[in-house]
């Protein structure tokens, strides 16, 4: 039967995981990682459909729990988390959604967590020219309900090539565009958790659309796709 709720036990286990970041534990663990793995991933699929009622989504991806440790100072192996990612079909959509499952820090996200020089280029240009728009998708209610407000990883100063004093510096000053919405212990372990992260991921698509119709057209409106 298709798993529709996170177990306690994932977060019992990623508690114990913490405690004890170690191959040598986590090899006399494994079988029971693998098990509680299971079942996130029939979650994940079973959020993929959910989604999929809303949007086009191409592939749902879960991460490795094996830390990346060559270019880190951090040599603890294993991440103390459960993530996962979901791609949006075609050129024509863009942007990602992103879960988050760790014992006092989960939460979702979406938007453009990486954006290349073009795509953030392109942007720019367009909220240089007309930002009304996204400021409106911001400010609606069920967005600011949901994220709160726009958040990523911002620039000190002003973008090359624009004023300080440029009227929509607030927004040009952004090299990730990102909205996320955080989870209680409680709330992701309740039956209706994955009602709440589908329906958080369903309030993304008005900026997500206003981001795509930016990203696949040119400045005079015309498709590049």
């Amino acid at each position: 039967m298709q798993q529709t709720t996170i177990q306690p036990e994932l977060f019992q286990f990623l508690n114990e995981l913490a405690a004890n970041n170690n191959r040598a534990w986590f090899a006399e663990h494994k079988p029971r990682f693998q098990e509680l793995d299971k079942g996130v991933k029939a979650f994940g699929q079973a959020l993929e459909e959910k989604m999929n009622g809303h949007d086009v989504i191409e592939n749902v991806k879960l991460y490795r729990i094996y830390r990346d440790v060559r270019f880190s100072k951090n040599k603890l192996p294993y991440k103390t988390n459960r993530g996962g990612s979901f791609t949006r079909a075609t050129k024509l959509r863009r942007g990602g959604y992103y879960f988050h499952l760790e014992p006092g820090n989960s939460f979702i996200a979406g938007g453009f967590w990486g954006p290349n020089k073009e795509d953030l280029k392109r942007i720019r240009v367009e909220l240089a020219a007309d930002s009304q728009e996204l400021r409106d998708i911001i400010a609606q209610p069920i967005f600011v309900d949901t994220f709160g407000k726009l958040t990523g990883q911002q620039l000190k100063t002003a973008p090359r090539g624009y004023p300080k004093d440029h009227p929509d510096i607030d927004l040009l000053r952004y090299k990730q565009y990102l909205l996320i919405r955080n989870f209680t212990n409680e709330e992701v372990l309740a039956d209706d958790f994955l009602d709440k992260m589908n329906q958080s991921f369903a309030n993304m698509r008005p900026f997500l659309d206003y981001m795509s119709d930016i990203l696949t057209t040119d400045e005079n409106g015309v498709s590049v796709v």
